[in-house]
């Protein structure tokens, strides 16, 4: 995003789940921040209360395919009908590919469809071999003007992200930085869908 605005971008991929969402929602409450939350489509079937508490708090939402599907793994068309089948339960114009992997005709196809967006700052929440610590660190010492940084809303992490969410939230606020979403009108093609 724009390196000259002191504002980053926070994101959360893989939810929504019950053992994490609602406090990740809570706690972006407590700090008055917004978000996007990249979610994958059948969590978004099993808890559909959880994706109306995400969009009933105010944050944006953003499909990350049906079944997390690795895009290395299957053909550009099982590809794009996972993320439209996701897309019937989600409704969002953003999309995410699963681990940032995409074949070169999948990018080309999903970008019809979607707006696509990465990331420059993975918080590495998921690593066994990294601790609250760890992660907190990593926003710190990579963070940048413009940043979109992803945690993720997962068993995997919550227990890192109960101590580094909110010193990293409260890091950066003292610093200066604004927390923004992903705009509506971010450029995307969904009338060509």
């Amino acid at each position: 995003m724009d390196p000259m605005e002191k504002a980053v971008y926070l994101t959360f991929d893989d939810g929504p789940i019950p053992e994490s969402t609602p406090w990740l929602i809570e706690t972006l409450d407590h700090y008055g921040v917004k978000a996007t939350f990249f979610v994958v489509g059948d969590n978004v079937r099993k808890y559909p209360e959880l994706l109306e508490l995400i969009r009933s708090h105010g944050h944006r939402l953003g499909n990350h395919t049906f079944n997390h599907v690795g895009g290395f793994t299957v053909s550009s068309g099982h590809f794009l009908r996972n993320a439209n089948e996701a897309d019937k339960l989600i409704h969002s114009n953003l999309f995410r590919p699963p681990r940032g992997w995409m074949k070169n005709s999948q990018y080309i196809n999903i970008r019809r469809h979607y707006t696509i967006i990465m990331w420059d700052l993975v918080t590495r929440d998921y690593s066994k071999h990294l601790t609250a610590d760890d992660v907190f660190n990593n926003v710190k010492n990579y963070v940048r003007n413009g940043s979109i940084i992803t945690f993720h809303d997962s068993l995997r992490s919550i227990d890192k992200l109960k101590t580094a969410l909110p010193r990293s939230i409260e890091w950066l606020q003292k610093e200066g930085y604004e927390f923004k979403v992903f705009d509506e009108n971010l450029h995307h093609s969904r009338h060509l869908k």
